[in-house]
């Protein structure tokens, strides 16, 4: 499947598309995903390519776009109004891409490092915050959890899935750009994700736990950490008892859906308590559990559908990135969950997403980063 998604863009470079027909583009997240793929199956020279890739064109305020358009550089430029990429993010995964490789002794390009670092520095930096002290979303898509029942109040009218999809195409027009066109602001959709802000946070420490002194000389590192810790503390105050809540407009009501990105806040939280309450939800057949879990969202929760996306599957990022906290915090959660999605990623075909009871695959199929699955084998 990789060798059959890749795309050779010559000169050493290239990029996994997602689906050659479905997603032919490159989209952030997947492709750091990407590259913890490549340098599993042993090939760095793909995983160092993609990750390079990912960053093609950042801008000078270390703005990483969500999506390139390398294939055809003029095809965003009617529905973003600019041409090679778009004009928001995805949650910058690139660190963790980043220490993957420096973990697995794989030689990373001079200037990589900083060039990851600030993408996250743009982010803590230069979006704007939420009273709570939360980064800011310009789009609900920076997330990756595109219908997510967390976003439901945001849709005028309630939600819908016609009049959702027509609001988040107006919601790009809204997107506030900086000086170079870097996006910082939205006025129609202040909303501070929890897990956005958490991926955030995990992304800055662990690049920074794989920086040697050599790298990094125009980045102020303790800075770097100190605003990770400070967003680790303001999403430790979202905790509501189930779950951590999103800041902004939306957080008296949808805000507050649970649903598994908003367990992310596992990967850094200092609140053992919440920690402890979130791990056994993750295996609980009655919240989020399930033979081909963890699901998208909670099972009691009303917007549950087990086969409508974002709204009840599961979905192989979420999962690989749940087992990666639970890594660190329970052993038999962990295993759970490798179990999870390895078979989830077999029994589907390597599918975009899946039922977590059946393990029937849905949505584009093979998806590239389904391969996560090679990691809980």
């Amino acid at each position: 499947m990789m060798n059959d998604q890749w795309v050779d863009l010559g000169a050493g470079r290239g990029y996994t598309a997602p689906n050659t027909e479905v997603y032919p583009w490159q989209w952030l997240w997947d492709s750091c995903f990407h590259v913890v793929i490549w340098a599993e199956l042993g090939r760095s020279d793909r995983a160092v390519a993609e990750l390079e890739e990912v960053l093609v064109n950042q801008d000078a305020l270390g703005f990483v776009p969500h999506m390139n358009y390398q294939l055809d550089p003029a095809a965003p430029e009617e529905f973003w109004g600019r041409s090679a990429s778009s004009c928001i993010t995805q949650p910058p995964m690139f660190g963790h891409a980043y220490a993957e490789l420096v973990r697995r002794d794989i030689e990373v390009p001079v200037g990589l490092f900083d060039a990851c670092a600030r993408g996250l520095e743009f982010l803590v930096e230069h979006r704007q915050r939420s009273d709570d002290g939360l980064v800011l979303l310009c789009h609900p898509w920076e997330t990756g959890t595109d219908d997510s029942p967390r976003w439901d109040d945001a849709c005028p009218g309630g939600f819908d899935i016609d009049r959702w999809r027509a609001h988040k195409s107006h919601l790009v027009s809204t997107v506030v750009l900086a000086e170079g066109g870097s996006p910082v602001f939205n006025p129609e959709f202040q909303v501070s994700s929890a897990g956005f802000n958490a991926l955030i946070a995990f992304n800055v420490f662990e690049l920074l736990s794989v920086a040697g002194s050599e790298a990094g000389s125009g980045v102020d590192r303790v800075a770097l950490e100190e605003r990770a810790n400070q967003l680790v503390e303001a999403v430790d105050r979202r905790w509501n008892g189930e779950t951590w809540v999103d800041g902004g407009t939306d957080s008296p009501s949808s805000g507050a859906a649970r649903t598994a990105d908003g367990l992310l806040p596992l990967l850094v939280s200092e609140d053992s308590s919440a920690v402890a309450s979130a791990i056994a939800a993750l295996v609980d057949p009655e919240s989020y559990g399930g033979p081909f879990g963890p699901a998208g969202v909670h099972r009691a929760e009303p917007t549950y559908e087990p086969n409508t996306y974002w709204r009840g599957p599961a979905w192989p990022q979420l999962s690989y990135l749940l087992w990666v906290a639970a890594k660190r915090r329970d052993a038999d959660c962990a295993s759970t969950l490798a179990s999870a999605l390895h078979h989830g990623a077999s029994t589907s075909g390597l599918a975009e997403y899946w039922n977590i009871d059946t393990g029937a695959g849905l949505g584009a199929r093979p998806q590239s980063w389904a391969g996560l699955g090679v990691l809980g084998s």
